[in-house]
């Protein structure tokens, strides 16, 4: 991990899009770790009303070259290092988007047109680096195509780009910017979308019926799909990334959309007005893969073409991180950084803790590696404040996310920073996330940390190592360290009663042969 004093490296990517661009800013140390800074997103429509010639409109064009103008501006402000330009189906398709590149070059913007293979394989490559998965199935779903593909062992398998974007598929279907506008449209028109859906995408489908790997969706539209079941439940984390949007859910939000013009879908919470007249659309695409390819469910990723973009610039061949949840949690860590030698000593202990008491909690690698997460992540909040800093870390686990954690692991660690100092463990908005007996594991867990933490409570590493004699009635632990720890053992003492009410009983707490 890099110092404190490390300047940070600002990179700049913006994704020129069908029907929105984006500039995106990471600042990042090359191969080690990075951060998102800032986002400006522009609806731009480029793909909108293409001519008969397939020749991207004047307007459409002006459009995007005062968004790409004012991106400029803002990267020249800010003194952003690098910035690269991505362009996709609406340039390589158009007739004229020769010309549009030259404009934007003029610029001084340097683009690079993707053809339907590089979209897909940036799309793999943000899955490989954001999900802890060796295969999926991959759907980016834009404003001119989907980019359907195959990651097998983390890297592309086959795969390639569909014209099933929400905007092609919605002016083409529902008659969107020709006057005529189906809204809503009928079920001749819908079933007309569909057919066309199958027709190139019946062969994935069979694929992937044949060979059952989760499905993973990226891009604009299965995120606000995603925040619109979410806001209806009320689902109790903020979060995008790694949410599970059942088929089930999917099913009734189309037939919502379905039932309304545009100007009502722009009313359900978490569906962006921007995208109100093309949801439909592309919610049917999804609808249709999770019924064709007979998937319970599909995985949404906040990441896309951008931050695979991101790691082929920073990572060498194959752009690979070698271990994406490890990778995450480092990641946070090193954003709100605490003492080191602190923080691998709450670690160590608390693993020791854990083996030594595991006759009474039987818990296996899963439980320990969340331990090991929150253990690394406990002290993140001082960098709010010393006080509730066990509030502070919770809140900012719960809301940053963790690349290849399930929102359920993502919940637990939050839930043991939460309570790594004091309080007895509930899950409290957090339960739904929660599975059958999870509460029973944190509040196991939480008494390790928690002893783990006040066992290094002058924050000087003294105590070496530990262990437990464990008895019928009692159980006694021996601490290893050059000199009496009394500050330690005092503080440890405080969670006797803690200790008793989950494993049943006394905690006995001595030096060395005492």
């Amino acid at each position: 991990m890099p110092p404190r004093s490390t300047p940070d490296r600002r990179v700049g990517i913006i994704d020129l899009g069908s029907n929105t661009a984006r500039l995106v800013v990471f600042s990042c140390t090359e191969g080690r770790w990075f951060r998102l800074t800032d986002s400006i997103r522009e609806r731009v429509r480029l793909a909108a009303g293409m001519d008969d010639d397939g020749a991207l409109r004047p307007e459409a064009v002006d459009r995007t070259l005062a968004t790409l103008q004012l991106f400029v501006d803002y990267a020249s402000a800010s003194r952003i290092q690098e910035i690269r330009v991505f362009a996709t189906s609406a340039v390589r398709d158009a007739a004229n988007g020769p010309e549009l590149v030259r404009a934007i070059e003029a610029l001084g913007l340097e683009v690079q047109v993707l053809s339907g293979i590089d979209e897909a394989e940036l799309g793999v490559s943000a899955v490989a680096n954001g999900f802890a998965v060796p295969d999926a199935w991959v759907v980016d779903l834009g404003g001119g195509s989907a980019q359907v593909s195959h990651m097998k062992d983390r890297r592309f398998a086959w795969g390639g780009a569909h014209p099933l974007g929400a905007v092609r598929l919605t002016e083409r279907f529902f008659g969107l910017g020709d006057g005529r506008m189906a809204d809503p449209p009928g079920r001749k028109r819908v079933a007309r979308l569909e057919e066309e859906i199958g027709r190139h995408l019946d062969g994935v489908a069979s694929a992937m019926r044949a060979q059952d790997h989760p499905l993973i969706a990226l891009g604009g539209t299965v995120r606000s799909l995603a925040n619109a079941v979410q806001q209806a439940a009320r689902y109790p984390l903020d979060l995008l990334h790694g949410y599970r949007l059942e088929r089930r859910a999917l099913e009734e939000l189309v037939d919502e959309l379905l039932a309304r013009t545009a100007a009502h879908r722009a009313a359900i919470p978490g569906i962006n007005p921007d995208r109100a007249d093309l949801i439909l659309a592309g919610a049917l695409v999804f609808r249709w893969l999770l019924r064709h390819g007979e998937h319970h469910d599909l995985v949404v990723s906040g990441d896309g073409v951008r931050e695979g973009a991101l790691f082929h610039h920073l990572l060498p061949e194959p752009h690979r991180l070698g271990d994406v949840r490890r990778f995450s949690t480092e990641n946070l860590f090193q954003r709100y950084r605490q003492p080191a030698g602190h923080t691998e000593a709450v670690r160590r202990l608390s693993a020791q803790l854990f083996d030594a008491l595991e006759p009474l909690h039987g818990l296996g690698d899963w439980e320990r590696s969340l331990l090991d997460d929150a253990a690394l992540l406990h002290d993140v909040g001082m960098t709010v404040s010393y006080y509730g800093h066990h509030k502070h870390g919770a809140f900012l686990i719960e809301n940053s996310g963790l690349a290849g954690y399930s929102h359920r692991e993502v919940a637990m660690i939050a839930l043991l920073v939460r309570y790594h100092r004091k309080g007895n463990v509930a899950a409290g908005a957090l339960q739904p996330v929660l599975e059958e007996g999870d509460l029973e594991r944190l509040r196991a867990l939480a008494i390790c940390l928690r002893l783990a933490e006040h066992l290094e409570r002058s924050r000087s590493g003294r105590i070496r190592s530990l262990s437990a004699r464990i008895r019928k009635r009692s159980v006694r632990l021996e601490l290893e360290s050059p000199a009496r720890p009394t500050v330690e053992i005092w503080e440890a003492e405080k969670d006797a009663r803690a200790f008793a009410s989950v494993f049943g009983r006394r905690l006995e707490i001595v030096h060395g042969g005492e």
